[in-house]
Parts: C-alpha cells; structure tokens; sequence
C-alpha cells in the first residue's frame, strides 16, 4: 500500500493519518480487505480547501476491467477535512463496498451515465448559475463577489488595474512614436461580470490620458463580453460614465471569433479574471506508466436523496427528471420560481462525482483539446512525475486558442486566474473541481497551457499577483513572437 500526503497544511491532527493505517490493517485482518487488494492500493489524504466541492469524506476510484488482465491501481481518497474519527471505519467500508443506503431500496440516484468530465451535467448547472445569477442571488441575499474566498475579487485591486492601464498606455505610446497605432483602439474584457474592473480601467485610462495630453481615450472602443445578457444588462451602472466607448458583446469565452471575426489582429488588449477556471474541464492520471482517462458520473448520495425527496416530495426515482426539467427551464418549473431555486440549490449542494479511471487504450476516441496533439501531450509528461492526476483544461485550451487570432500583432492577453504552473503541484495540493455557490472552480494547467501557447506562435509568462497578500492568483502575460 501507498499512503500518499497531498497537503502542505498543519491542519489535519497526526493521529488521524495514523488512525487511517491502523483502520485498513485491521479492515485487512479481519478479512474485509484482500491482501491482492491492500498491496495494489493508493491512499490520498487531502485536505480540500473549498468547503462545497463534488467528494465525500472517502471515495475509491473505480478502473474499467483491463481487457489484457494488467493488475489495475486501486485508489482511495480521504478528505481528512470532512472525517471524523468516529466516522472513519464506516467511510471507508462504505467507499470500498458501494454500500451507500440508508434503508432497503434507497441507493444511489444517479443523473447521468459515466463520461468525461467535460461532458458531464455538471456543466449544465454551472451554466444555468451563470444565466439566472439574479435568481440564486436574491434567494441568498448575497451576491456572487461574497462567495468568493476573502468576499471580494482580486480583478478589481485599484493598484493592479492602474499598473495594468500604465503597461497599455506605454504600449499605445510606443506604436504612436512607430507611426503605427491604430485609428481605433481596441480593449476587450472578457467575463465582465457586475462590470466593475471595466469601469475602474476607463476612469483610470482617461484619467492617465488627460494628465499626459495623448487623446487616446476619445479613440478608445472597449468591448464588454460575456455570454449572457443579463449578465451585461448588469454591468451598465459600472461603466455609466463611459457608455460612450462601450459596446456590450455576447460572446462565449470558448470561441470569441464567432462573435467577433471582423475584429481579427485589430485588439490591442484582451483581459480575462476568474474565466479560465470556470469553463468545462477533465481530469487524467499516470499510474504506473500508464495514461488514464477520468471518468464521471453525477449522483446524490442516498441520505441526501432521501431528504430532498421528502422536502421537496418528489419520489426519488422522479429526481433525475426534475433535474433535467430544472436545468431546461430554470427554477420557473418547480410550481413557483422561490421553490425551484430552492430545489436547484439543495441539488448542487448534495450532488457528487463518482470516479472511473479508463485507460487511453481502451477509449474509441481520444478526444483533446484545440491545440494540443498526444505526442505534445507525451512529451510534457516527460518532465512530469511518474504518478500525477492533473487538469486538461480544456476549456482554457480552446478559449485561449480561439481569443488570440483577435489580438493585433503588438498586442498583448492578460489573464488574472489560478494556476498550475508545473505537474509537481498537483502532488501537493487540491486543485479542484470544488464549488462556489452554484459555479465551479478549477485550477488551470499553466504547463499545458505554455506548451499550447508556444505552437501557436505565443511566449506566456506567469507571475505571483502581488497586491493582495495570500492571493493565490497569478497573473499571465501572453504576447506574440515576432
């Protein structure tokens, strides 16, 4: 057995850690566990930092049958933030055997079959969070910057956006003295939000315009986008001293071009904060020398499907449908629109991920994201640890590979977001899927993303964002080769 440490925190008692190796010996002196299976078993104590996140205190991750009958890893995770001691034999008996019920015929009730993650349902709830914000908001009375860690989000540090808006107007200052600015300037931000970093960079920008005389912001265009409406609709107040240089552009964060294409190397500065964490993603693992797919399947777990039912009564087995409902029609069809966020919310909050390693071998289609090939994928893991679970971003990928054709030749993305900047962190942290609020959240894979970004022509620079003390956001800086 592998008892494998993925925290850094002090947090978790000793002795806990301690009491996870003597409950499986005694679980393989009793005869509960094989010795087959003791010896092919990887355990991962972690603690997870999102108190909302798609685990239960102990899962295993389940490996399709190896058709040539290679001896497949058997994976326990335990979340020693959520154990108790007390708890602990129970949990881990329960993980090992799938006995989940709370009662004869109360199981598990499932909302999807197995599939990669990117593909799962869980994306659906994250979209519907997105386009009826307003709804879960004023259901919880509080709004989205709230649930973020610390209240408040760093795309909005006034000392970070002035900094930001210095490094565009010496850009500005530069191509003018080359006889190369362009009549129009073009800056887009992409996921706007309640608009505030918008309107903090225009008040900035025309008032570092007016100070040095350049009469840059009378030719400024700057582009709101976001994917939804609503969402737009909200931004205004932000910006209501600047309606004059905005336009409000609905565009999906995966491929910009489809709404802007007449805009191609015409944007001289693009700005992304909290996007690329929040767009479809899976997961992979190397075990052992060999490459697996992850895959999921969404489920409640039986004591929360039981409570829902009762609450909300509505028979379990009638669950999977209404969720489908909700997440086609929105919170209007639970009778009243009061109830239906009511039941989406108690849905997100008990819904968890069961796990399936796959190997890539036995998948008919491997599907990768926009911009990166299986060979660039085997040459990273190259340098990677011999046993690494980590992100695709895929989502990431395609946004990025689809938002730099806009960029003119001089110009330059900038993405405030959280990072992976090498394989080795992910052997030391949780870096997701977690939630906040009704969304999810995903640490981008910086390494992949730099090897995607340098095949298309871009140098991607990460660095520490410096202004808020225990921020773990970082900054990257994207700018063409020449």
């Amino acid at each position: 057995m592998i008892l494998q440490l993925n925290y850094l925190q002090g947090k978790p008692a000793a002795s806990t850690t301690q009491e996870v190796v003597d409950t499986l010996y005694s679980l393989l002196e009793e005869g509960r566990l094989e010795q087959e299976q003791f010896a092919r078993m990887r355990v991962h104590l972690d603690w997870i930092q999102y108190r909302k996140n798609f685990r239960e205190c102990v899962m295993t991750t389940k490996v399709k049958r190896d058709p040539y009958g290679q001896p497949s890893p058997l994976e326990m995770y335990i979340d020693l933030r959520q154990l108790t001691p007390a708890t602990l034999r129970a949990e881990i008996l329960r993980a090992m055997t799938g006995e989940d019920s709370p009662a004869p015929g109360h199981d598990r009730v499932f909302l999807e079959d197995l599939r990669s993650f990117r593909e799962s349902i869980t994306w659906k709830f994250n979209n519907l969070y997105w386009h009826r914000l307003a709804d879960w908001e004023e259901f919880t009375g509080r709004g989205y910057e709230q649930a973020l860690p610390g209240g408040k989000s760093d795309a909005n540090h006034p000392a970070a956006v002035a900094d930001c808006v210095a490094d565009f107007w010496t850009l500005l200052r530069d191509l003018e003295s080359r006889k190369q600015l362009p009549e129009e300037i073009f800056v887009l931000e992409i996921g706007v939000g309640m608009g505030k970093r918008a309107g903090l960079w225009m008040d900035r920008f025309r008032a570092l315009d007016e100070e040095r005389g350049t009469k840059y912001y009378q030719r400024l265009k700057f582009l709101l986008g976001d994917y939804s409406l609503a969402t737009l609709d909200r931004s205004r107040p932000a910006v209501k001293n600047h309606l004059n240089v905005c336009s409000f552009i609905v565009l999906d964060a995966l491929n910009p071009m489809k709404s802007l294409a007449f805009l191609r190397h015409k944007i001289l500065h693009i700005h992304l904060t909290n996007v690329y964490d929040n767009l479809p993603d899976e997961e992979f693992a190397r075990r052992d020398g060999r490459l697996y797919s992850i895959q999921v399947r969404a489920y409640l777990p039986a004591l929360q499907a039981h409570r829902i039912s009762e609450e909300f009564q509505i028979p379990p087995a009638d669950i999977p449908k209404t969720v489908d409902r909700l997440l086609e029609g929105g919170p209007d069809y639970l009778v009243d629109r009061k109830r239906g966020v009511a039941f989406w919310q108690e849905i997100w909050r008990a819904l968890r991920l069961e796990e399936r390693l796959v190997h890539l071998e036995d998948l008919p289609d491997i599907v990768l994201p926009i911009g990166l090939h299986q060979e660039q994928l085997e040459e990273v893991l190259e340098e990677a640890p011999s046993d690494v679970r980590f992100h695709m971003s895929s989502g990431a990928l395609e946004s990025f590979q689809n938002t730099v054709p806009l960029l003119h030749p001089r110009g330059f993305l900038q993405v405030q977001d959280i990072f992976v900047t090498n394989f080795d962190e992910y052997r030391i942290g949780f870096h997701g899927p977690g939630k906040l609020d009704g969304s999810i959240v995903n640490w981008v894979n910086g390494a992949l993303l730099r090897e995607v970004g340098e095949r298309a022509g871009y140098d991607l620079h990460f660095a520490p964002f410096h202004y808020r003390q225990g921020s773990r956001t970082s900054v990257l800086y994207s700018t063409q080769r020449e």
